[in-house]
């Protein structure tokens, strides 16, 4: 496990293979940090599907609408929370292999609770897509993810909990 210096802005997502580390970048990116803590806290992103996992690019999941059991399978990657959608939270962070990606439509401030994990370095996306956290242990796990637009028998994340809360 990986060491963890702040607790309180660090995610623990169980997924198959084992748990990934990601710690937040709250400094970077507080509205979406916050988000994504909410929505642990709650339960909310617990049997969410990587609906969208494409390799060599990134995987995507957080669809707590449509991406779990009892939501609508087809329409994964298409819903959101019932939170109001954040505004961009834009730096000069690179995309860089293991950095934590806030998903949005169209639209720069749609991001709500859908995120990515880049897989490698994709640095087409800097400036364009909002940077809030970095996987620090546990990237074998993100990179044994199914693959699939969507995937045929998509991985989940089993659950996702803040370390403070642990």
């Amino acid at each position: 496990m990986a060491d963890i210096k702040d607790p309180e802005n660090t995610i623990l997502i169980e997924l198959k293979d084992g748990t990934v580390v990601i710690e937040l970048m709250p400094d970077v990116a507080p509205k979406h940090c916050e988000r994504m803590k909410e929505l642990a806290r709650a339960g909310s992103y617990d049997g969410v599907i990587f609906h969208r996992v494409i390799g060599g690019f990134m995987a995507q999941t957080g669809d707590v609408e449509h991406g779990c059991e009892g939501g609508n399978a087809n329409r994964a990657g298409t819903g959101g929370s019932d939170k109001p959608d954040l505004p961009a939270e834009f730096s000069k962070l690179p995309h860089d292999r293991g950095t934590i990606g806030a998903a949005r439509s169209a639209n720069p401030n749609s991001a709500n609770s859908q995120f990515f994990i880049n897989f490698s370095d994709n640095h087409f996306l800097n400036g364009d897509y909002t940077v809030y956290g970095r996987v620090i242990s546990g990237m074998e796990h993100v990179d044994a993810i199914t693959k699939g637009e969507p995937p045929v028998n998509p991985d989940k994340m089993i659950s996702v909990k803040v370390a403070s809360d642990e």
